[in-house]
């Protein structure tokens, strides 16, 4: 509500400032910015809480729906503002061009951000959960705060060299907290930890790949 009343001054101010006041305009772009912020925030909130309750790929709707409502919401929340900038008659064209492109650019962002490109699945949760119990003999994994993936070990190089908190628990909490799953690195990382390697690691591998929707690589 806050919006339609900025963007419709009353006649008396119109003739007063000789077209669309500029403090008017101001908290507009301040109004524009807040709504990015918010979009932004929102969105990326939505993209943990499904990594802390994924979907499941059997429902290829409600999948695709769940992971990018986010960006959804993003968007359609600037559509409408972008059209009245757009189609109001009291703001002069340049006063319209900066907003309106204003309006763009954060929709665009708070749209991109609010995509999740690597959506997870219940599906690659219970596949990664299996694979990390077979080879380790428990469902417990190493990662840091600053890493992508998860480790096997406490003893994995990358674990040691890490410059950022570590923490260990289920795989299930690393992503819950937005990791993209154990290391595809996982020659190396047996050996690192002393675990024994299985000769059909590369079947392994390509089970986890399929899992995260990726390609044979």
């Amino acid at each position: 509500m806050a919006i339609f009343w900025v963007m419709r001054p009353p006649f008396d101010e119109l003739a007063a400032n000789h077209g669309f006041p500029q403090w008017r305009w101001y908290t507009l772009l301040g109004f524009i910015a807040v709504i990015g912020v918010l979009a932004i925030i929102g969105s990326l909130l939505w993209k943990r809480a499904n990594h802390q309750d994924p979907a499941t790929r059997k429902e290829p709707v409600k999948f695709f729906i769940q992971n990018q409502l986010g960006a959804f919401i993003a968007l359609l929340a600037f559509l409408p503002l972008i059209v009245m900038i757009f189609l109001n008659k009291d703001m002069d064209a340049k006063q319209k061009n900066i907003a309106g492109a204003a309006g763009i650019i954060v929709a665009v962002a708070a749209t991109v951000l609010g995509i999740d490109f690597k959506p997870l699945s219940q599906e690659q949760v219970a596949v990664e959960s299996q694979v990390v119990t077979n080879l380790v003999g428990q469902d417990l994994v190493w990662w840091s705060d600053g890493g992508k993936v998860v480790h096997l070990c406490n003893g994995a190089s990358d674990i040691k060299n890490a410059t950022t908190p570590v923490s260990s628990g289920p795989i299930a909490d690393a992503f819950a907290k937005g990791k993209e799953g154990i290391t595809l690195e996982l020659n190396s990382e047996l050996n690192q930890c002393g675990f024994a390697v299985p000769a059909n690691l590369a079947d392994i591998e390509q089970w986890v790949r399929s899992a995260r929707g990726l390609q044979r690589s």
